[in-house]
């Protein structure tokens, strides 16, 4: 009898210790996040970057490794024995390209006014005066180029006192200028636009400057739309990402060519848009990753050169994935990251031949095989004009189809943001399905991938058909059994936050609570405040004082989510970053303070610190324990 409980309680322990769990705000900050930084010049290395969380010091621990380009053993490394090509370097050798900060303009009071060093004011005479969370002061980023050997003092600057960006704000890097193969010119993105001209645009262009001779002429100055991400082929061939509408952010994005001074654009007549590119080795083709059908994949273009034949788009991978960026071409085929829903990036081979996938890198796969995962399902829901609309339904971890669950509606930002298989930190489908939640995610209008007439069908169009394919998607889930009807919320940032304001004044009482992250909440002041006027320009469709502006009167008046508060009559959550100068402060606090005066159960997550997004670790664990806290209380 002792022996038989002692066996009993050794099986008990051994079931206990392998025992899955789930995911909670607290391991979600624990996951490791991936970079890869490069592959080394021999083409036999990928170096790649894990970034860990450090919630005590609030900040991001980094380690580095090396591993074999085919697979196997990662060995950590020095940072400083990352040794990937410099695309800085000139292919020569002679020359390094790097960019930095120069003082041209006097904005700072104590730049205008010496005497008074401690004064901490800003003036400005025009548009232009901040951009997502940082204050203009007079400064410009500009390339230089100097000896590869020789200090960063005797640089020379290629915009030498030209007040514009390159790279552009607010997020762009060094992919933002390249050399030319012979080393004799460098190519560079900028958009040479002052004050209104700079905040109602999209106009940016490529640029070359020419080394001898320290001119610079403008190869895209027939384009009014967005010319960036300029590359060479390993044969010369000059390449960028080309949009073609002046202040449309979110318009087709095509891959132009420029060879013996012809452009050529490889996919004018392909119906999708162009998220990254890289071209192949031998130049024959070009590969790209771009939105299709709720999840990222691989493309590749064929490049005619000369030859007159058409060139055509092809879709090479396919699955519930998003591929998320082409690191290189190997002997068979590409080196990718790779993840979904339910896993953060890795590394991936990619087989060009038989176009299946082989794991490379496993930083976080100790923590994915200790975790029930939730299951990710894809439906297609019928709209009401018809429309057959991709819906990503996740179900928690150990999903049982004959209990209720509570159901979120999410609404993804953008307004024209792919929701394919991406993996967030903040809005982390997984996390919320480990909690007892099933998501509903749909694809409605505005999302790239599914054609583009699809994406474009948002703009100016707001509160209109969009709000019609959110309560579809919730009305058709709700009907299966396994749906608690009773308990109903919907959630979203940004558009998606908007979407939350608007549809807590058309609901129907749907809804039982509402979560909106950094939302517009007024369009009229959203228009007097975000510093990217190009986009409520175009998507708006104008100003709001043009009484004469039937569309732009329908964006500023019906489709304003605080002209049907009145309306309001369910608990929400508002929460507001206070760096956040694209969805400012004012409307998160407008929300707020409506809801409290209308006698609303509410609460206002306030994050003084962070910008549209929520990237100290400590921040993001209040945001994560708040959402759900709020979840529990009213749902």
């Amino acid at each position: 009898m002792k022996k038989l409980t002692l066996i009993l309680a050794v099986l008990i322990s051994s079931n206990l210790a392998i025992a899955q769990q789930v995911m909670t705000p607290d391991v979600l900050w624990s996951v490791k996040r991936l970079s890869v930084l490069g592959v080394s010049e021999d083409a036999s290395q990928i170096f790649y970057s894990v970034k860990i969380p450090n919630i005590k010091n609030n900040n991001f621990d980094t380690s580095y490794y090396k591993m074999p380009i085919e697979g196997g053993s990662a060995i950590k490394i020095d940072k400083e024995d990352v040794t990937v090509g410099d695309k800085n370097i000139s292919p020569d050798g002679v020359y390094k390209l790097f960019h930095k900060s120069v003082q041209l303009e006097n904005i700072k009071g104590k730049d205008l006014y010496t005497k008074l060093e401690k004064a901490d004011a800003y003036v400005f005479t025009d548009l232009d005066n901040r951009h997502w969370d940082s204050w203009s002061d007079g400064s410009y980023e500009h390339v230089f180029y100097k000896k590869a050997d020789a200090d960063d003092e005797t640089a020379t600057d290629i915009m030498p006192d030209e007040p514009y960006y390159t790279p552009q704000r607010p997020f762009g890097g060094d992919e933002d200028y390249i050399w030319a193969p012979d080393s004799k010119s460098i190519y560079y993105v900028s958009k040479k636009l002052k004050g209104k001209a700079y905040a109602t645009s999209t106009n940016t262009d490529i640029y070359k400057y020419d080394i001898d001779s320290k001119t610079t002429s403008n190869i895209t100055s027939e384009n009014k739309g967005y010319d960036t991400n300029p590359a060479f082929s390993k044969t010369g061939v000059l390449t960028w990402t080309q949009m073609q509408t002046d202040g449309y952010e979110a318009d087709k994005n095509d891959i132009i060519v420029l060879e013996h001074g012809v452009k050529q654009n490889l996919t004018k007549q392909w119906d999708g848009t162009v998220s990254s590119f890289k071209w192949s080795n031998d130049g024959t083709k070009i590969y790209f990753i771009a939105p299709i059908d709720g999840t990222m994949q691989l493309f590749a273009v064929n490049y005619p050169g000369k030859k007159r034949i058409a060139p055509v788009v092809k879709q090479l991978s396919q699955g519930q994935f998003d591929v998320r960026s082409i690191v290189s071409e190997t002997k068979n085929g590409l080196i990718v990251t790779r993840g979904d829903m339910n896993q953060a990036s890795e590394i991936y081979a990619f087989n060009l031949k038989d176009q299946s996938f082989k794991q490379l890198s496993t930083v976080n796969d100790a923590l994915y095989k200790s975790l029930d995962l939730p299951k990710i399902e894809k439906r297609y829901v019928t709209t009401t004009d018809n429309k057959q609309m991709l819906v990503w339904v996740i179900l928690p971890p150990d999903f049982d189809p004959n209990k209720k669950y509570p159901t979120l509606l999410y609404a993804q930002g953008g307004p024209q943001s792919p929701l394919s298989q991406f993996y967030s930190f903040r809005w982390n489908f997984q996390l919320m399905a480990s909690q007892g939640y099933i998501i509903v995610a749909p694809n409605r209008r505005g999302m790239p991938g599914h054609g583009v007439k699809w994406n474009a069908d948002i703009s100016k169009d707001w509160g209109g058909q969009v709000m019609q394919d959110y309560l579809s998607a919730i009305d058709d889930i709700a009907k299966e059994s396994y749906v608690d009807n009773t308990r109903l919320g919907a959630i979203g940032a940004s558009y998606g936050g908007y979407s939350v304001f608007y549809l807590a004044g058309i609901h129907n009482k749907r809804f039982k609570t509402f979560i909106a992250h950094d939302g517009v909440f007024d369009t009229r002041t959203m228009y007097g405040t975000t510093e990217e006027l190009f986009f409520v320009n175009h998507d708006f469709g104008g100003n709001y004082w043009d009484k004469s502006n039937t569309v732009a009167q329908k964006a500023f008046n019906e489709f304003n989510p605080i002209n049907h508060v009145d309306k309001w009559d369910t608990p929400i959550l508002v929460i507001q970053g206070g760096k956040d100068y694209r969805v400012p402060i004012e409307q998160g606090l407008s929300a707020f303070q409506a809801a409290q005066l209308k006698g609303i159960k509410s609460k206002l997550l306030y994050l003084p610190d962070e910008n549209h997004w929520v990237l100290q670790p400590q921040n993001a664990l209040v945001w994560q324990y708040e959402f759900f806290k709020w979840l529990k209380e009213t749902l």
